[in-house]
């Protein structure tokens, strides 16, 4: 991931403990952290939204106010908000085989700018409020576009092109839009759940998260809905930012992480989902996590059962 030109620079550390390469963009910065050793509680905070993004090994986040602390691994993103300090652990960073980790560092200014071209072009429904950034710590998984995403934007912070500016610029606004789109989801599930029967889009989101086994049926959703198959996939579309059957996909692999984190057996978990294949499954696991089911068992089990025994 770690764009050639910056492999030089960083051959010899200044530190072993988040060494730091840094790149200024316009109301950006990108950073790359490298950890050569074993470290606990190492502070970090800064004054603008946070997005890292894991490369190799393994982090620990801790973040007090919240009283969360959670593995942080590679193909998952942790966005820090503004002013919010976190302390960090590098349980497996070894001076041959350091923890990398990259950080984009984006003004309030442009978070909000992307906000309101998103309220004017893509308004969310007037029950559901504006595009807005929430000021909570996020940790998710990303998908492969978000990835790719990640490459581009060390390639092109790393590279010397005349366009170099906007070219970061383009970038850095995708990712925002994908973190308020994340944001906004995250709230419509929780809401869907709450109160089901609240609008047509609730009931159509509560039912498909409570049969995610079964295949999809349009036209019971649309029922459900109140709203003619036209409708449903624009309103659908314009607020989840994928079609209902991306979704249920999205959401039955979501749900499948969480039971084989839980120690379930994956073969179960892929017929209990609704999968009839389990090669199909595991490809497409992959896909998503950047893992097969198997390694991501393998990884999150081991964490599980390294708390248990600190």
């Amino acid at each position: 991931m770690i764009h050639g030109s910056l492999r030089k620079s960083r051959e010899n550390p200044k530190v072993l403990v988040e060494n730091k390469i840094s790149f200024a963009g316009p109301d950006t910065e990108l950073s790359i952290y490298d950890t050569y050793e074993q470290a606990d509680r190492v502070a970090l905070m800064s004054d603008q939204l946070l997005f890292c993004g894991m490369v190799t090994g393994k982090k620990v986040m801790h973040c007090a106010s919240d009283k969360y602390q959670a593995a942080f691994f590679p193909h998952e993103s942790f966005i820090m908000a503004p002013n919010q300090p976190v302390e960090i652990d590098f349980p497996e960073a070894k001076f041959n085989e350091p923890t990398t980790c990259l950080a984009i560092e984006i003004s309030k200014e442009r978070i909000q700018q992307i906000a309101n071209g998103l309220n004017t072009s893509s308004p969310l429904s007037e029950v559901y409020g504006e595009w807005d950034y929430q000021h909570t710590l996020v940790h998710t998984h990303h998908n492969s576009n978000t990835q790719a995403l990640l490459y581009r934007i060390v390639q092109i912070f790393a590279e010397k092109h005349q366009d170099r500016s906007v070219m970061i610029d383009l970038a850095v606004s995708e990712l925002i839009v994908r973190l308020l789109r994340h944001q906004t989801r995250h709230f419509l599930l929780h809401h869907s759940q709450r109160d089901p029967e609240y609008n047509g889009l609730n009931s159509a989101l509560f039912y498909i998260n409570n049969h995610l086994n079964e295949a999809l049926d349009i036209e019971q959703l649309c029922k459900l809905s109140c709203m003619s198959r036209t409708k449903f996939f624009h309103q659908f579309k314009n607020h989840l930012g994928c079609t209902p059957m991306v979704y249920q996909q999205q959401a039955r692999l979501k749900k499948a992480a969480q039971l084989i984190k839980q120690g379930q057996q994956i073969t179960q978990v892929c017929f209990s989902l609704g999968y009839s294949n389990s090669s199909h499954f595991s490809r497409i696991f992959k896909q998503y996590f950047g893992v097969c089911p198997s390694a991501y068992k393998s990884r999150h089990c081991t964490h599980q059962n390294q708390s248990l025994l600190s």
